[in-house]
């Protein structure tokens, strides 16, 4: 399961050997100052059903798991959801190749708490 953390002035988002196959990628990372905003998606099952416009590099079933790049006009974002995290946290991001990041979790709250630095 992808994981945040903090690495020196980093945030990084672990992916599992699996996530890096399904995402054709691997971990991801961004300078801490590239972070604008952190939010808690309540229902991640709507992320996923809302990312079939755009072009997708990764892996996507429908209602159970997305892994993957989304890329849109003036927009590329990450999202990683698995149907054990129905919830999220959702990065926001700025001065950077992605606009945002979408992990799913099984505590966002804990999950944010433990990014003390970001806040």
């Amino acid at each position: 399961m992808a994981k945040l953390e903090i690495d020196n002035n980093e945030l990084v988002l672990r992916l599992s050997n699996i996530e890096k196959i399904e995402a054709v990628h691997g971990d991801l990372r961004v300078p801490i100052n590239a972070v604008q905003d952190i939010k808690i998606i309540e229902d991640a099952r709507k992320v996923m059903t809302g990312i079939s416009i755009g072009f997708k590099v990764g892996m996507r079933v429908p209602g159970i798991a997305c892994v993957a790049t989304i890329r849109r006009p003036k927009y590329k974002g990450f999202i990683v959801i698995h149907h054990k995290t129905p919830r999220a946290v959702q990065i926001v991001l700025k001065d950077n190749d992605y606009n945002e990041w979408i992990v799913g979790a099984i505590d966002p709250g804990s999950t944010i708490a433990q990014l003390k630095v970001l806040k």
